[in-house]
C-alpha cells in the first residue's frame, strides 16, 4: 500500500479494505463532522482512474467542486495527497454552504431595497427570491448591452458585494462601508467606457471580417482568428516600416500593414474557402476547420489535418518520411503530401 502511513495520518477514519491497496473505507472529518467515503483504486494504483463513493449529503455538499475534484485526482502523486486536497475542498464547500444559510438581519433587507429604489429599477435585469444575487444592466456609450451580476454576503453594505462582469480585463470596485449599489453603478459605467475603444476594434473585425473562432465570442474575449485572402499580386516586398495611424482603427492599419483585404463572412462563405472535410463531411472538427487542401489544384478538396492524416495512414500505399506523408487523394487519386504535426493528431 502506497503511502499507507501518510494516509493514516491524514485520515485515520480511511482504512483499506483488501490486501492489494485497491478498496479503502471510512470516513473524512472537516469542520468536526465525518462523512462516509469509499475509494476504489484500480490494479496499478492510477489515482486518476479512481472510483469515489459517498454519501448522498456529501455528493450534495460537494456537487459544484466535481471538476476540482477530477483535476486533482489527475494530478496528485497518491491517495494520500488526493485525501489531503479533498479535505481542503470539503472546508471550503462546507463554509460556502454556511454562508448561503447565514440569516440576514433586517437592516440588511432594508439597506438593499433603499439601494435597489435609488438606483433605479429600470436597472434592475434580475433578482433571486432570497435577495442574495443582483443583475445589473448597462448600455454603454456604443448602445452594447452589458451586465454585472453581484453576489451579496450577510454584511452588506458593511462588506462589498463579490462582482463578476464579462470583461478582457480585471474589474475590482473600490468599497467603504458608506458605499451603496450607486456607487459600484458608476464604477461599472466607468469601466465600461475605458473599454469603448477595445469593443469598437473587435465590433468592427466580427462585423467585417470572417472570424472563424471564437463562433460566438464574449466581451470578454481578446482574440480572433479570422480568415484571408490574399491577392499574390499586390504583395510586394518594399522596406518603408509602416506607420500605425490610431486615428483609421485596427482593422485599417491591418489592412495597410499586410496590403491585403478582410473578406467578410457572407462573401466567403459563397467561395470554395467554406467547403466541408472531404472525409468527414462536417466544416469544424473539435474547433478547428479543414486547412489542409489536395495539391492538384484542378481538384482542390480539402480535408481536416486530423481527418486527412488518418486517411493516409490506413492506406497500403502511403508512405512517411519524417514528419512528412506520401500518398493518394481521396478524390482524385492524385499524389497527396501531408506534414503532420509533432504532436499525436
Amino acid at each position: 500500500m502506497v503511502g499507507s502511513g501518510a494516509l493514516l495520518r491524514q485520515c485515520p477514519l480511511l482504512l483499506p479494505q483488501n490486501r492489494e491497496g485497491t478498496a479503502y473505507e471510512g470516513f473524512v472529518t472537516a469542520q468536526g463532522r465525518d462523512f462516509h467515503i469509499r475509494v476504489l483504486l484500480p490494479m496499478d494504483l492510477q489515482l486518476k482512474n479512481a472510483r469515489i463513493e459517498c454519501s448522498w449529503h456529501l455528493k450534495k455538499i460537494l456537487h459544484g467542486y466535481r471538476h476540482i475534484l477530477k483535476q486533482r485526482l489527475q494530478s496528485c502523486p497518491d491517495l494520500a495527497s488526493f485525501m489531503v486536497e479533498l479535505k481542503t475542498i470539503l472546508e471550503i464547500a462546507l463554509k460556502n454552504t454556511q454562508d448561503l444559510h447565514i440569516p440576514r438581519p433586517p437592516e440588511y433587507y432594508s439597506c438593499l431595497v433603499r439601494d435597489l429604489e435609488i438606483l433605479g429599477w429600470d436597472k434592475v435585469a434580475y433578482v433571486d427570491t432570497g435577495l442574495t444575487t443582483i443583475k445589473l444592466k448597462a448600455e454603454d456609450s456604443c448602445g452594447r448591452q452589458h451586465l454585472i451580476t453581484l453576489k451579496l454576503n450577510a454584511k452588506y453594505p458593511t462588506e462589498p458585494p463579490d462582482c463578476l462582469v464579462d470583461f478582457p480585463v480585471q474589474f475590482a470596485i473600490s468599497w467603504m462601508p458608506q458605499n451603496s449599489l450607486t456607487d459600484i453603478y458608476d464604477q461599472f459605467l466607468a469601466a465600461l467606457e475605458s473599454l469603448k475603444e477595445f469593443w469598437d476594434a473587435m465590433d468592427e473585425i466580427d462585423g467585417k471580417t470572417w472570424v472563424l473562432e471564437p463562433e460566438n465570442p464574449t466581451r470578454s474575449a481578446t482574440t480572433r482568428r479570422i480568415a484571408i485572402v490574399v491577392n499574390p499580386l499586390r504583395i510586394k516586398l518594399n522596406n518603408n516600416m509602416h506607420l500605425w495611424d490610431p486615428e483609421i482603427g485596427l482593422l485599417q492599419n491591418l489592412k495597410d500593414l499586410l496590403e491585403i483585404d478582410f473578406p467578410s463572412r457572407a462573401v466567403l462563405e459563397k467561395s470554395d474557402f467554406a467547403k466541408d472535410c472531404g472525409i468527414c463531411y462536417a466544416y469544424r472538427l473539435d474547433g478547428t476547420t479543414p486547412d489542409q487542401v489536395c495539391d492538384d489544384p484542378r481538384c482542390g478538396q480539402p480535408f481536416h489535418q486530423a481527418c486527412l492524416y488518418e486517411w493516409l495512414q490506413g492506406l497500403p500505399s502511403s508512405r512517411q518520411s519524417f514528419h512528412v506523408i506520401f500518398g493518394e487523394c481521396p478524390y482524385c487519386n492524385k499524389p497527396l503530401t501531408l506534414k503532420s504535426s509533432t504532436k499525436k493528431l
